[in-house]
């Protein structure tokens, strides 16, 4: 990714909380350090049983039994919840800290859970046919996480997020940003890249498209498409924050000398 969200500036109208987001974020942390605390033996078996592998999930291949923890379809969903390294980690959570709590705003706590699990699992499937034979488990929520990318950019196009260029902080609209992220995993599958170099393109460039789509229905009836003004009678005020304007003066109808 050439450019790596810190903050954006759209405050979160509906919700106080965003607690979904939060709470992924604390459970793919934690299953990380249990995961880096276990032996490497039980490290790798955790990540082969949980992970997602396209030959199992398709059927032209089988775990051993003593491999085995869930079904390949569950683990669609488990692999949502593991991490390959701790850069793989904060990589993934930063995305989800700067996009994914305006995206529960617009969408509701119950709602946007429900989302990010379908997101991923079309990333996943995605991922899967697209290399139906690899043997390679992938584990990860950056198939979900596109998704939320794909339903911020149809949600919030003009909002600002900050970017680090060198040394220098600079606010990009997020339609330029997310635009640049999705035309970076396009180039990778055109210029051949595949599972092989560590990174599930196709996954990305699934969920992106997937959450694109369902941020339709799944989006609260009262927040647009294509918006990013603040409600009526509010403010921006500089720090981001939601600021109501002072009420105008009444004008009294009546005819007088008073102002």
């Amino acid at each position: 990714m050439p450019f790596i969200p810190l903050h954006d500036i759209n405050p979160r109208i509906l919700l106080q909380v965003p607690w979904i987001t939060w709470g992924l974020i604390a459970a793919c942390g934690l299953l990380y350090f249990h995961e880096v605390s276990l032996a490497p033996a039980e490290s790798q078996r955790l990540v082969i049983g949980l992970g997602m592998i396209p030959a199992s999930l398709l059927g032209s291949a089988e775990l051993p039994p003593e491999l085995t923890m869930v079904s390949p379809g569950v683990t669609l969903v488990t692999s949502l919840f593991l991490h390959g390294s701790i850069m793989h980690l904060v990589g993934n959570m930063l995305f989800l800290w700067v996009f994914g709590d305006n995206v529960e705003d617009a969408m509701g706590h119950g709602r946007f859970a429900l989302f990010y699990v379908i997101c991923g699992i079309a990333a996943g499937l995605v991922h899967a046919f697209s290399d139906p034979a690899s043997p390679i488990p992938v584990v990860g929520a950056s198939g979900a996480i596109s998704g939320v990318l794909g339903a911020y950019l149809l949600l919030y196009p003009r909002a600002k997020v900050l970017i680090p260029i060198i040394i220098f902080p600079v606010y990009l609209p997020a339609a330029l940003l997310l635009v640049i992220w999705f035309g970076f995993q396009a180039l990778a599958v055109w210029a051949g890249a595949g599972a092989d170099s560590g990174v599930a393109w196709w996954a990305h460039i699934g969920g992106f498209i997937v959450g694109a789509i369902l941020v339709v229905p799944f989006r609260h009836k009262t927040i647009p498409l294509f918006g990013n003004d603040p409600p009526r009678g509010v403010r921006l005020t500089p720090r981001g924050t939601w600021g109501r304007k002072p009420a105008p003066p009444q004008k009294d109808e009546r005819q007088g000398p008073w102002t």
